[in-house]
């Protein structure tokens, strides 16, 4: 687990891109907020998944506000997901 992700909260789904190099996490928080986190994982890190972004410091009151800005900062994610880029 990240250290931008506390222990206290719950990652509930962990999206990877196609190419396994990159992963975006989606949790909860006790106060019952949302957030997620981007993050890379490359062999010269010995395969340890990298926050690339802070975007986890980021309250979010719903799961669907959530996953809007998610794929809003996240480009391959929309895609993933099964949305046409639009």
């Amino acid at each position: 687990m990240s250290k931008r992700i506390d222990k206290s909260w719950l990652v509930f789904s962990s999206v990877e891109n196609l190419e396994h190099d990159r992963c975006v996490d989606l949790f909860s928080r006790p106060d019952g907020t949302f957030g997620f986190e981007e993050f890379r994982r490359d062999p010269e890190d010995g395969g340890e998944w990298t926050p690339v972004q802070f975007y986890s410091g980021v309250s979010y009151r719903s799961l669907d506000d959530t996953l809007t800005e998610a794929k809003r900062f996240v480009p391959w994610l929309k895609e993933r997901l099964g949305e046409k880029p639009g």
